[in-house]
């Protein structure tokens, strides 16, 4: 494995990614259309072509003209609010670009899909801690659209046995590049450390809480919040598991822990000067109330340790990318 084509990769966690791999020696070929990402995040090692997915002439020529070990599908809309306002666009960017994209993909001959899916596949699940083969119940249309691209690749892959896939489910990804490379810098994001750093360093007024009448321990909702280095290198190990043992699988990216938003901002409290305000707001339509990864699947076959497993780490670098923004207009 040398050559590695990513989509989306001028986004949060694309970027990443990229800078991840070429840490690490690999050739990254970035195919994005900018309408979300940012040029700005895009590794100076990495090949760039600003370029819709769905352009079958130009992913062709692509394809054709590089010769590929496997693709990291990043590239899609992100917002649940957003979805819900305006589904059929979801729908477009999230399967139906992503179908064209892939196909194509499987026409010339690169077969091995990392896919970037979310834990909203599971909507409000039973168990506390949700495991791979628990029951698929999305809410929204963000989390019905990433569903619908997952049964795509299974079909795809059911039907010709040399497309072989890795379908990893985000749960809560945080935090930023160490070096300060990159980070979110989505503008009105909805993300709640994203939201909070913003807070915290004078850009929005205060933070406001969508809901404090769930049935949890303080009455907000639950999350397990993932470093995004972590993400990378999880990443990095399933490329290296597909090539070698040429499996599909699908594996819950978390560390197993939740945290509520009123842990989160006590936890950024205790690092910043000055107390967040707070608003307290009805809650949002559709949303989870718990989202926790069993991670047992991925552990037994990867025996992986993250190393940044800590809500404080993950603030602390979350709040230095939202300062380094601020201080260079960035977006």
């Amino acid at each position: 494995m040398k050559n590695i084509l990513l989509t989306g990769g001028a986004g949060y966690i694309g970027s990443h990614v990229a800078h991840f791999l070429l840490d690490k020696g690999y050739n990254i070929t970035i195919i994005d259309s900018l309408v979300t990402g940012n040029k700005k995040l895009v590794p100076k090692k990495s090949k760039l072509f600003i370029c819709d997915i769905a352009n079958k002439i130009k992913i062709n020529k692509i394809l054709r003209h590089n010769k590929f070990d496997i693709v990291m599908h990043f590239a899609g809309l992100i917002k649940v609010d957003e979805s819900i306002k305006n589904p059929k666009r979801y729908d477009n960017f999230n399967y139906e670009k992503a179908k064209i994209f892939l196909k194509i993909c499987f026409k010339n001959n690169l077969k091995k899909v990392i896919f970037s899916s979310t834990a909203s596949v599971y909507g409000n699940p039973k168990n506390n801690k949700v495991s791979e083969n628990d029951k698929l119940k999305p809410l929204n249309p963000y989390a019905k659209s990433k569903l619908k691209l997952e049964k795509f690749l299974i079909k795809s892959s059911n039907n010709n046995k040399n497309i072989k896939y890795v379908i990893l489910r985000y749960f809560n990804v945080a935090g930023a590049d160490q070096k300060l490379r990159s980070g979110l810098s989505t503008k009105s994001s909805n993300n709640l450390i994203k939201t909070l750093c913003e807070v915290a360093v004078g850009k929005k007024k205060f933070f406001k809480i969508n809901g404090n009448d769930y049935d949890t321990k303080d009455g907000t909702t639950i999350r397990d919040f993932i470093h995004v280095s972590d993400l990378a290198e999880i990443h990095h190990l399933s490329a290296k598991y597909l090539i070698k043992h040429k499996k599909s699988k699908i594996f819950n990216c978390g560390y197993g822990k939740g945290f509520s938003i009123k842990d989160v901002i006590n936890s950024m409290n205790n690092i910043i000067p000055k107390k967040i305000p707070i608003l307290i707001g009805n809650r949002r339509l559709k949303d989870i109330k718990f989202s926790v990864a069993n991670i047992n699947k991925f552990n037994k076959h990867f025996k992986w340790k993250p190393k940044y497993n800590n809500l404080r780490y993950i603030l602390k670098t979350a709040l230095a990318w939202e300062s380094k923004l601020k201080k260079l207009n960035f977006n």
